[in-house]
């Protein structure tokens, strides 16, 4: 049901906080998704998306419940290879490779493009062996003392290791729901990926823990390719220098975080960022 919003101020506050961006040099292109769809059984999810995901800025997806949004980042690294029903047509490039060809290693390709989730999701494991889990399968590590650098230096980036360094050995799921989602943007981090994707990351955590993670996408970002999904247009205006907006499995539009929340191209973009629906 469409809804009048009945106060601009809403607006009015996230306009005050989205980054200006004219002088950004473009970007080079990370992945490159072409006429992407995403099917469950019959029902088509997402309808032929194409976006280029830049290296050096965090991309943000906004729009309404439903919209298909959290559908297409789990397209990024065929998290719906997990689903019995989904099927994916169109073609995703990671630095130019098809990352849908019969010859891809998905194991591989989920460490090079990392996922954090809405839920923290640690291990129930030490601190110590959430973070060294990765390293060790993939085998990044040759002996202890190296592990111990990744594990330092994981947690170090992911503005954790202060809290957690005298205690290492305890259970990663006795931390704070905020430091356990640190935790696991330490363990995605510490495979050194190359994307990172987050699916609405900080919709389970309070507002204080909220801003730690914004921080730390801030300070990520140009490390690596960085996606969120996000409920909270004020947080895409936060965090984001790029944001496409989906609405019924379409991407409706996509450009520069400052061009898309004050002046948007398209009429459906503008009414939800007006609070029109959503």
């Amino acid at each position: 049901m469409v809804t009048e919003t009945k106060s601009p101020l809403p607006f009015t506050a996230m306009m005050q906080t989205v980054p200006q961006t004219e002088s950004e040099p473009e970007a080079d292109t990370k992945m490159r998704a072409r006429d992407v769809s995403v099917f469950y059984g019959e029902k088509k999810a997402i309808d032929e998306v194409s976006i280029d995901i830049p290296t050096e800025y965090v991309t943000a997806f906004i729009g309404p419940s439903g919209c298909g949004k959290s559908t297409f980042l789990r397209a990024l690294n065929r998290m719906n290879d997990t689903i019995a029903s989904a099927r994916v047509t169109g073609t995703i490039e990671l630095d130019g490779e098809d990352i849908y060809a019969s010859g891809m290693d998905v194991v591989q390709l989920r460490a090079r493009v990392g996922m954090v989730f809405q839920k923290p999701n640690p291990f129930p494991k030490s601190i110590y062996d959430n973070i060294a889990y990765g390293p060790r399968i993939h085998g990044l590590a040759e002996g202890k003392p190296e592990l111990d650098e990744i594990v330092a230096t994981s947690l170090q980036r992911a503005g954790l290791w202060e809290e957690v360094k005298d205690r290492l050995a305890d259970s990663g799921t006795a931390l704070s729901g905020g430091q356990q989602q640190r935790l696991c943007i330490a363990r995605a981090i510490a495979v050194e990926p190359e994307v990172i994707l987050m699916d609405e990351p900080c919709s389970a955590l309070d507002p204080i823990a909220t801003a730690k993670i914004e921080e730390l996408i801030d300070e990520l970002r140009g490390r690596y390719a960085i996606v969120i999904v996000t409920h909270s247009m004020q947080q895409a205006a936060r965090v984001s220098q790029r944001t496409a907006f989906f609405h019924l499995g379409n991407l409706v539009e996509y450009g520069h975080t400052s061009d898309i929340f004050t002046n948007p191209r398209e009429k459906r973009t503008q009414d939800y960022i007006t609070g029109r629906y959503g």
